[in-house]
């Protein structure tokens, strides 16, 4: 008769060096830390995730990988991994999403560890990851609540006290394209005040020079996402007619191995840079 599912105790899986192994999909590390956390044996490690106990050795011993998905599915089932954990693992969570209905039901997608209700809940985790990475990029519309004004939500983050220099890339809506115009005319705005707005940012941002490695340039589509990507995370939120961005749901998404969405959205980022006319640093 088959046992059950080894069960470790809710703050292994939050421990870094557990959360790291399981980005890199590095099982026999994984396994390791399954020994050291919950006592159980090779053997008992075996019967759980349905491998040889021979299989499980090697794997702990770096003999061999695991690159299967169903092995990756039993292994989470067999290890009684939580949802944030099998997501880290780059797989869905164990729960079925639900269809229609609220934007939280994308949590079940393995890059999408957090769902904020809008900006201001996650406002004082972006400022304190922003002050720690070495690159941060910006998508918005003009950008004044994320990093055109004194008090905006990216601009005390943004200096560095140990000589380091941050990189800044900003992409803001093109004041000449028809596209503000018609952003503008979504949420009944003159285009003229939403156009002084987004200079205004573009000005503030090359103030920037003196501390930062700055780069502003236009897009000219109508805005869609509006993204901070500080170091491998990314915080996404969208605009339609009804909602600015900062009012928008907001998806913490990490870079994993093998999810598209990270990927994707820096690839977006970076087109929108290089299909742009110039550079206003």
């Amino acid at each position: 008769m088959s046992l059950a599912p080894i069960s470790l105790p809710d703050w292994a899986w939050q421990k870094a060096d557990v959360r790291e192994a399981l980005r890199a999909r590095a099982i026999g590390q994984l396994f390791r830390y399954t020994q050291q956390f919950s006592g159980a044996s090779q053997a008992r490690i075996a019967t759980a995730v349905d491998m040889t106990q021979g299989r499980v050795n090697e794997l702990i011993n770096g003999r061999r990988t695991v690159r299967e998905l169903d092995v990756f599915e039993r292994i989470a089932d067999g290890l009684s991994m939580p949802d944030d954990a099998r997501h880290l693992l780059g797989l869905a969570a164990r729960r079925e999403p639900r269809s229609g209905g609220r934007a939280f039901d994308l949590a079940a997608f393995p890059e999408v560890v957090r769902v904020f209700n809008a900006q201001a809940a996650a406002a004082d985790e972006i400022q304190r990851a922003a002050r720690t990475v070495d690159e941060l990029d910006v998508l918005a519309v003009r950008g004044l609540g994320l990093i055109g004004l004194n008090d905006s939500l990216l601009r005390s983050s943004l200096t560095r006290f140990d000589g380091t220099r941050l990189r800044l890339r900003v992409l803001l809506l093109d004041p000449d394209c028809s596209a503000l115009a018609d952003r503008a005319a979504e949420i009944g705005e003159s285009a003229e005040s939403m156009a002084n707005g987004v200079r205004l940012t573009a000005a503030r941002v090359r103030d920037l020079a003196d501390v930062c490695d700055v780069q502003v340039h236009w897009y000219r589509s109508l805005p869609t996402w509006r993204l901070i990507r500080v170091g491998k995370v990314l915080y996404l939120s969208g605009f339609d007619a009804g909602w600015e961005g900062h009012e928008s749901a907001l998806y913490k998404v990490m870079e994993t191995p093998y999810g598209p969405l990270y990927k994707g959205f820096r690839r977006m980022f970076d087109g929108l840079i290089a299909d742009g006319a110039h550079s206003l640093a």
